[in-house]
């Protein structure tokens, strides 16, 4: 399934690097010259540019984007013009029922690494997440055109290669605004690592940081001051002890206080990250967590209140904590209902399996379509986070993921083609755009109008930027 031409694009794609910069700050990454490369690879299928710009301002002046999105923007008008994204189509306007949507992030973690190709194996970042499924895509778009005459001529195909997808920006400032603008189908697929196995859900995740802000002190006499590392440290093991994730899931993440060992160290911060399947289970993990706090708080002045070195820290530990939210608010996707049998006959038509219910989900931009009528979502992809190392030293995904992930694309789009030909009937058409053509009846039937799109601050740069 895949050509030299592929094997080229992925190792070219895998060399610039495109880490954010919420990922790797004061770096340059090279997203401008990345979605050049992977449009002049998609025009060779046909395919045009219809937008390639970077994210407008406004797009993180919302209350429910992250808080450091909107901090690095309003520091820097640097951090959004280094993260543009592309939007390409086949096949011309189409109403949204004729019109099938592929995302897939162009943007990294952190981290360099040798890259390689040898023995069927691709090496480098974003091999798996998630430059090889965006190489890998075109194979199948490739061979879906070869296989399926005239194709590009019954449906229209959009493929989105984004910024912003990691990071903790979650498509705030890439899918986001193109999902609002209106580009998106009957069908939404979102190119992620799932073992090529279809899930239709996706988590979204909240972020909270709890900030000590005591008075350092010096070793010799440890009890004059705060100590944050001990205070973090407890309310770390307390939290993981005590908040049930249930539905959802619960990282403690990151704590921080200082490196040195002749000081104690009054300030620092600890990080969790929730992930929640539905806004009930957000509620409830939100609740949980300052409650927890709470409590922890309260145990830990029990505890150390008569402990000399630590009795300043105890009494205190109230008024020098707080507890702030990063990142709160956002929709996750939810699967279908039993009674919509549409997608699940789809993938069973183009023998695509589904991952087990048990099986949890995760969070990536596919949360964007949550809640959108007539559009059908999916994550699938090759390889899986964990088993390809995805956002982890050595990550790699073999030619034979690939090349599983391409027949699946080719396959899905003949499915799509075969129902379509099927359910073409005399209903009157809907614009791509939420206009509807018809009658007052129908007009009230379609699908509601996408989210305001903020007026247009620059014209498209296909060209590549530093």
């Amino acid at each position: 399934m895949l050509s030299a031409g592929d094997h080229r694009l992925l190792l070219e794609l895998m060399e610039l690097p495109t880490a954010g910069p919420l990922e790797a700050p004061g770096a340059a990454p090279q997203l401008w010259q990345a979605q050049q490369a992977y449009a002049q690879a998609a025009a060779a299928l046909g395919f045009e540019v219809l937008r390639h710009r970077a994210p407008e301002q406004s797009w993180t002046e919302r209350p429910d984007v992250p808080l450091l999105v909107r901090e690095a923007a309003a520091a820097s008008p640097e951090f959004l013009a280094c993260q543009p994204s592309l939007l390409l189509r086949l096949g011309g306007a189409a109403a949204r029922r004729r019109t099938v949507m592929f995302n897939v992030h162009l943007d990294t973690v952190a981290g360099r690494q040798p890259i390689s190709h040898r023995d069927g194996v691709f090496h480098g970042r974003g091999a798996v997440d998630a430059k090889g499924p965006a190489v890998a895509l075109l194979a199948g778009l490739r061979a879906a055109l070869a296989e399926q005459p005239g194709l590009e001529r019954r449906i229209s195909i959009l493929v989105q290669a984004v910024a912003g997808e990691e990071g903790g920006a979650l498509g705030t400032i890439g899918t986001r605004p193109l999902v609002a603008a209106g580009h998106y189908g009957r069908l939404n697929v979102f190119c992620e690592p799932t073992g090529n196995r279809a899930l239709a859900r996706s988590t979204a995740a909240m972020t909270a940081r709890i900030k000590v802000t005591g008075q350092d002190a010096v070793d010799d006499r440890p009890a004059a001051g705060h100590n944050a590392t001990v205070l973090l440290g407890f309310l770390a093991q307390h939290l993981a002890a005590n908040v049930t994730p249930g539905a959802g899931q619960l990282c403690v993440a990151g704590l921080h206080t200082g490196r040195l060992h002749n000081r104690v160290y009054g300030q620092g911060e600890l990080l969790l990250n929730l992930a929640y399947p539905d806004p009930a289970t957000a509620e409830r993990l939100e609740a949980a967590v300052a409650s927890g706090v709470a409590d922890a708080l309260r145990a830990f002045a029990d505890r150390f209140a008569a402990n000399p070195l630590l009795a300043r820290t105890a009494v205190d530990a109230v008024r020098i904590t707080r507890l702030e939210w990063l990142k709160r608010g956002l929709p996750a996707l939810v699967a279908p209902t039993a009674d919509d049998g549409w997608l699940p006959g789809l993938l069973a038509a183009a023998g695509v399996p589904g991952c087990p219910p048990q099986e949890p989900a995760f969070t990536c931009d596919a949360i964007w379509l949550a809640g959108l009528a007539d559009a059908a979502t999916v994550v699938l992809g090759p390889g899986t986070l964990d088993g390809n190392n995805a956002h982890a030293e050595g990550e790699f995904v073999r030619e034979s993921e690939l090349a599983g992930f391409a027949r699946t694309v080719a396959d899905l789009l003949a499915a799509f083609d075969a129902d379509l030909r099927r359910s073409r009937s005399t209903e009157p058409e809907q614009h791509p755009h939420g206009r509807a053509h018809g009658t007052a009846q129908h007009r009230q039937s379609a699908a509601p109008t996408p989210l305001p799109r903020p007026a247009t601050a620059e014209e498209d740069r296909p060209a590549c930027r530093s």
